[in-house]
């Protein structure tokens, strides 16, 4: 490199290692230094991000300059490449793990001597280790939103049944008490919604938490560093685990089971939950409000996402958000110093209040919560989980046809994986 290089990159670096320091003991009142203003474009709504951006502001002697700007996220990938290729894009980028993949050789790597990995673990969740790679961190966990339970009071204590279920194989028994069918074994009420993929909302991320509660990542980093599907045969071995998988989310769409109590021609789960004909609804913890809004006159509770019996391995799905800095950006250090601020302990305890969510750090979740939602959300976050994806749309295609293959019987469920994972490898590399 150039001397001007070197001192370039002096000067950026001794920026990172302030941001770490601020990163880890701003208190949300004090004085911050004198940034430029950063752009941050995402898939995060824009109204909630003001709302938190102003109460943030409200608190500090100097304000954050942050623009931001949402993107629907069918259009993010072609409006944030265009805009790299004209020279216009952001300073950094607030995504979900579905996005962070496909965008990697876009973000600048925090290396570890910046941002040490054991402080990393230490204060965010589980979850946020996606955003670890060989070298640093490719983004800082913003917000989690973890796949839940809702249950109808009402079914359950007709049906004489005290509790909502904790393991997955009390639905076989739930299945007895609870699913009604008429004469010509049409499905009236339902237990569960499982087996089919069309008309069950978040069917994608359901069939996800059953992989990974069975010890399958779903996708995971080859030893050249590239992100590969784990649902096939392979080094991982992805079959001895994503076949029982598939085989216990498929049995309730099979007429010929015992626990038979789906099918493609119901409406969709969540509203045959919110019409009182479905027991049990996995949706997420964002999803609550809804829910109250759409039916008042329900009777549900949250409880937490089934696990296997015995297993030792507590799992849900979360759905992460956070922020990562782009290389092209003449900003990089504001944006970090920026971003530190935003996710410091005393100014997410704003964004849990406005969006009713639990905190991404561990020092938040270990305080616990008295609401009664909230205290089940902060649970669930702790033991979230994801993969990394290269396309939400395009994979959830894939989970379908994977599915409905086997529910059709045009596959065996070894066949339906395999066709699958390879399916997900070449998504993988695009």
């Amino acid at each position: 490199m150039s001397k001007f290089q070197i001192i370039v990159m002096g000067i950026f670096i001794a920026c990172l290692v302030a941001g770490v320091i601020a990163f880890a003991t701003f208190k949300g009142s004090g004085k911050v230094v004198d940034i430029p203003e950063i752009s941050i474009w995402g898939t995060f709504p824009k109204d909630l991000f003001d709302q938190y951006l102003y109460k943030m502001n409200e608190s500090l002697s100097q304000p954050l300059k942050v623009t931001y700007s949402q993107i629907p996220e069918a259009s993010f990938d072609n409006t944030f490449i265009q805009a790299l290729a004209r020279g216009q894009g952001p300073d950094a980028v607030l995504i979900p793990q579905d996005l962070l993949h496909r965008h990697e050789d876009k973000i600048v790597v925090i290396p570890y001597t910046t941002l040490p990995q054991r402080d990393f673990q230490n204060t965010f969740i589980q979850q946020a280790e996606l955003y670890l790679a060989s070298n640093g961190t490719l983004a800082i966990p913003f917000v989690v939103d973890p796949l839940v339970m809702y249950w109808n009071r009402d079914i359950f204590t007709n049906a004489g049944i005290a509790y909502p279920p904790k393991y997955w194989d009390e639905f076989t028994n739930l299945n007895t008490k609870i699913t009604q069918k008429d004469t010509n074994s049409n499905i009236k009420k339902s237990a569960i919604a499982l087996g089919e993929f069309n008309n069950i909302i978040h069917a994608r991320e359901i069939f996800g938490t059953l992989l990974l509660q069975y010890g399958n990542p779903v996708t995971y980093r080859d030893n050249s560093g590239a992100v590969v599907s784990a649902l096939g045969s392979g080094s991982f071995s992805g079959l001895s685990s994503s076949v029982p998988a598939l085989n216990f989310f498929t049995q309730f769409s099979n007429p010929s089971s015992k626990d038979y109590s789906w099918n493609r021609s119901l409406t969709n789960s969540k509203n045959s939950f919110l019409s009182g004909s479905l027991a049990t609804y996995f949706g997420f913890a964002s999803e609550v409000r809804d829910i109250r809004l759409k039916n008042p006159n329900l009777d549900f509770d949250v409880t937490y996402m089934p696990q296997r019996f015995n297993s030792g391995n507590r799992v849900t799905f979360g759905s992460m958000y956070g922020f990562s800095i782009i290389r092209s950006s003449v900003n990089n250090a504001a944006a970090f110093s920026i971003i530190s601020t935003l996710i410091a302990k005393s100014s997410l305890e704003k964004m849990v209040t406005l969006t009713y969510l639990p905190p991404v750090r561990r020092d938040m979740i270990s305080l616990g919560s008295i609401d009664p939602y909230l205290s089940v959300f902060y649970e669930s976050a702790l033991i979230s989980g994801a993969w990394l994806d290269s396309n939400k749309i395009e994979s959830n295609n894939i989970f379908q046809r994977m599915i409905e293959s086997v529910t059709s019987g045009r596959s065996d469920k070894e066949s339906a994986l395999q066709s699958g994972s390879g399916e997900f490898d070449i998504l993988l590399t695009q």
